[in-house]
């Protein structure tokens, strides 16, 4: 293909990934409102962000090989249309377990999206060359993350929370006519193909049964850390994981292909991933929290203060794929944003509820960029060392386990913060004379509360949250440590394997 007729592709498919995209960064902001708005927990908040993600996690291999059997067009109008039939949903929503749920709708299509662009790009551009145009995926993603944020806070002070949900349905119609004009690739079909339900259902299983123990262990109306019931649920989890396992070991075709995750840059690629999803998801989640409930700053204002890691990440982004395109070498600019991403979270961990935010601003900044170096170069690491017939297979699974360990991050750092913040409040409302037995911070909505508490209840989020980042950047450490023995394999210049590199693949199998 030319570059334009490459361009006009892009153009459909980086709209549709902007529609997801700014959906959720609009929503971002606004979440403190919303959960403050229904009630909701700190508890909560996290499994707003959780649901998403694991429904987003889970679905992600199944469009990888939908999108090696199936229409690839067919597929992302699809992924997008759920998208939306989600978003109008939480729009609606009067209570978090219907928002919830909706969450979920909306991360069935997320996980469509976040697939099928990947595969699609992998398999009309050589890796070479594809450096170049993964810059462009990247600047829509930082406008998306920077415009979303702001928007959100706009859209939250102005027309209330339920909007910014609303929004992404006209950007969708938009997403679709392009795609429909400008997207058109043929469907090369492997033959005897079916999908693993079965190993789908039970890894789907596992991993929610294990984010629902994290999630409520340790809080004084459930269960404790080790307890019969904490028992029970950590065995369960194992238990399917390990069936998981079994299964796919012996499916004919299954959804996480082993041949492909026991691979030498794409297993190391899969542990750079989970912990890239841990610090990303879970720690930058919490951001907007932050700046709102801890600093008291509006929706728009906090919005306005994530400028500095977007635009950082927007650098790390198209800069480094643009050179990536020129020099043909990749690994150095991983590794440099893998150190970066550590740094930036090791900044993190110091900050509380004076911190100044010029500083953070700072801080945040060397976080994007390092995450803008590092989440699609490793993608484009893996893209070069399969067949185009599993481009799809081994784009997901890598967006998979990225999106599982921001699943995890999400859950395991939210409940982190919920019982540090609880004890920091529980701490600060007894020097008043207050007595809360533990309970402190449990609910969002601090205009119900008389400004001395409120103030209490601020300062606990804005001393609990430096903790938070020092976990993100303990995980990092792993990150770091993967990419760094990632094989340097130098990119090809075709869109396939050659005849010897196929042959080796073949002998694998």
């Amino acid at each position: 293909m030319t570059h334009r007729q490459i361009l006009e592709v892009l153009a459909g498919l980086l709209a549709a990934l902007f529609t997801a995209l700014i959906s959720s960064t609009i929503v971002s902001t606004a979440l403190p409102t919303i959960i403050g708005d229904l009630n909701g927990s700190q508890t909560q908040y996290a499994w707003v962000i959780t649901t998403s993600l694991l429904a987003t996690a889970a679905s992600t291999p199944i469009w990888g090989k939908l999108a090696d059997l199936y229409n690839k067009k067919l597929l992302v109008q699809s992924a997008i249309v759920i998208f939306v039939v989600g978003s109008v949903i939480a729009g609606l929503s009067h209570n978090v377990p219907v928002l919830l749920g909706a969450r979920v709708i909306q991360g069935i299509g997320m996980g469509g999206l976040t697939a099928l662009v990947v595969a699609i790009i992998g398999t009309i551009i050589p890796p070479r060359e594809r450096g170049r145009y993964s810059g462009y995926m990247g600047a829509v993603m930082a406008v998306a993350m920077a415009g979303g944020p702001v928007a959100g806070g706009v859209i939250a002070d102005g027309l209330g929370w339920r909007w910014c949900f609303f929004v992404c349905v006209p950007l969708a119609v938009i997403a679709l006519f392009l795609l429909h004009k400008t997207l058109h690739i043929e469907t090369v079909r492997k033959d005897d193909v079916s999908i693993d339900w079965l190993g789908a259902t039970l890894l789907t299983a596992g991993v929610s049964v294990l984010l629902v123990w994290v999630s409520f262990a340790g809080k004084a109306a459930y269960y404790d850390w080790i307890s019969t019931e904490s028992a029970l649920m950590v065995g369960a989890g194992v238990v399917l994981l390990v069936l998981t396992v079994l299964v796919e070991s012996r499916a004919k075709s299954p959804i996480i292909p082993l041949k492909i995750v026991m691979e030498r840059t794409t297993a190391l690629a899969i542990i750079s991933s989970v912990a890239v999803g841990v610090g990303l998801f879970g720690a930058t989640t919490f951001l907007g929290q932050y700046f709102q409930t801890a600093r008291g700053y509006s929706p728009t204002e906090a919005g306005l203060l994530t400028i500095p890691m977007v635009l950082g990440m927007l650098l790390g982004t198209v800069g480094s794929g643009q050179l990536i395109t020129k020099f043909g070498k990749w690994k150095s600019f991983v590794v440099a944003g893998a150190v970066l991403q550590l740094v930036g979270f090791l900044m993190l961990g110091t900050v509380d509820h004076e911190t100044h935010m010029w500083v953070i601003g700072a801080m945040i900044a060397v976080l994007g960029l390092g995450t803008g170096m590092l989440m699609q170069n490793v993608v484009l690491a893996v893209q070069n060392t399969v067949s185009v017939q599993d481009i799809g297979a081994a784009s997901s699974v890598v967006a998979f386990f990225r999106t599982f360990g921001g699943a995890i991050g999400v859950s395991v750092l939210g409940s982190v913060l919920a019982t540090r913040v609880s004890e920091l409040t529980a701490t600060g409302l007894a020097t008043l004379g207050i007595d809360t037995h533990g309970q402190g911070g449990g609910n969002l909505n601090l205009a119900v509360l008389p400004e001395p508490v409120q103030e209490v209840v601020r300062m606990s989020y804005g001393d609990a949250t430096g903790l938070i980042f020092l976990v993100s950047a303990a995980v990092s450490v792993i990150t770091v440590v993967a990419v760094v023995f990632l094989p340097n394999k130098p990119l090809r210049t075709t869109i396939d394997l050659g005849p010897s590199e196929l042959d080796e693949e073949y002998a694998k199998v």
